[in-house]
């Protein structure tokens, strides 16, 4: 597995890592431990070193299960996880967000117990809080690195602007947002900024949450708690008119011998160098397919002609229900 620098800090990574919310959340019952811990184990040997993980997934429950799964490799791997989200601790219900400087310092000893490590080394505020300015937050991540604690400060879902202000308090080294074929709006302002700042870009769902391998279609159900049920982009309706891009995706894939999972990777991963994608799965024979995109080559012009078919394609369907929706900054 080749690496990518993320940021000015010197953080270099696998090429693809891995997104490890879905295996304790938002897909349905989490995955039985013995299995998750195997799957992590799986990517740490074929050469993933960036997991992805927050206290709010689960709650709790993915900190602690990246923790136990990694701590015998922990100097091999780069671990990122991620603060802002208030969370009653008896129902682990959000309760909003909170980014005070105060409760970011007793998420970060709280994450490192649970992660059984020392150092968090990227700490992502999970979405920008509107009461308190973002050079607050940049300042109190600044003093969690002055005392060891964290290695590299990053955003989530942060607009321009809010990034700008940032990295002039405390250099972001990455941003995390979603970004795939399907969803390409960072490319009109936050890509730009991240290139002039040098800031890397961590893309989650770079499949579409699953949509573009085309394991789905209209009469696909979801399990209970999965929180795809309830996301615009993914009504019957949305599903049946956004079929376009993975037909697409496939017919690509079956001239280039790969699957469209791989095709979609393989765009992401050719858009810069400082792109990296964080697909997630539960299971081996995914994260194989997944990590095989990095062999994949598409010249510029196979670039070229995929990201003009696909912006002929009017994705239907908002990413986010409303509530969610005003969690993103803009």
């Amino acid at each position: 597995m080749k690496t990518r620098r993320l940021g000015q800090g010197g953080l270099a990574v696998s090429s693809i890592g891995l997104g490890c919310m879905g295996l304790s959340s938002g897909y349905g019952p989490p995955t039985e431990k013995k299995t998750a811990v195997a799957l992590l184990r799986a990517a740490v040997e074929r050469g993933v070193t960036l997991f992805d993980s927050a206290e709010v997934y689960g709650p709790f429950t993915n900190e602690e299960l990246l923790g136990e799964a990694l701590a015998p490799v922990r100097s091999q791997v780069v671990i990122a996880t991620k603060f802002g989200f208030a969370i009653d601790a008896a129902s682990g219900k959000q309760q909003g967000l909170d980014s005070r400087p105060a409760h970011i310092r007793q998420v970060a000893e709280a994450s490192l117990k649970r992660l059984r490590t020392d150092v968090i080394d990227l700490f992502y505020q999970h979405r920008v809080d509107p009461n308190v300015p973002i050079e607050d937050v940049a300042g109190a991540v600044k003093d969690l690195i002055a005392q060891g604690k964290v290695r590299h400060f990053g955003l989530s879902e942060a607009g321009a602007s809010t990034i700008r202000r940032a990295h002039a308090v405390q250099p972001v080294t990455a941003l995390q947002s979603e970004y795939s074929l399907w969803w390409r709006e960072p490319e009109a302002e936050i890509l730009p900024t991240l290139q002039q700042l040098g800031i890397g870009f961590v893309p989650f769902s770079p499949l579409g949450r699953g949509f573009l391998t085309g394991a789905m279609d209209e009469n696909t159900s979801f399990e209970s708690g999965d929180f795809r049920s309830g996301i615009p982009r993914f009504s019957v309706e949305a599903r049946k008119a956004n079929q376009a891009v993975v037909d697409l995706l496939g017919s690509i894939a079956a001239q280039k011998q790969a699957t469209r999972a791989q095709i979609a990777i393989a765009w992401l991963l050719a858009q810069q160098p400082w792109i990296v994608p964080i697909p997630g799965t539960t299971k081996v024979h995914r994260l194989e397919e997944n990590l095989a995109a990095a062999t994949v080559e598409l010249s510029a012009g196979e670039i070229d002609s995929i990201s003009a078919a696909a912006a002929q394609i009017p994705v239907q369907g908002a990413r986010y229900p409303e509530h969610l929706q005003k969690l993103v900054d803009r």
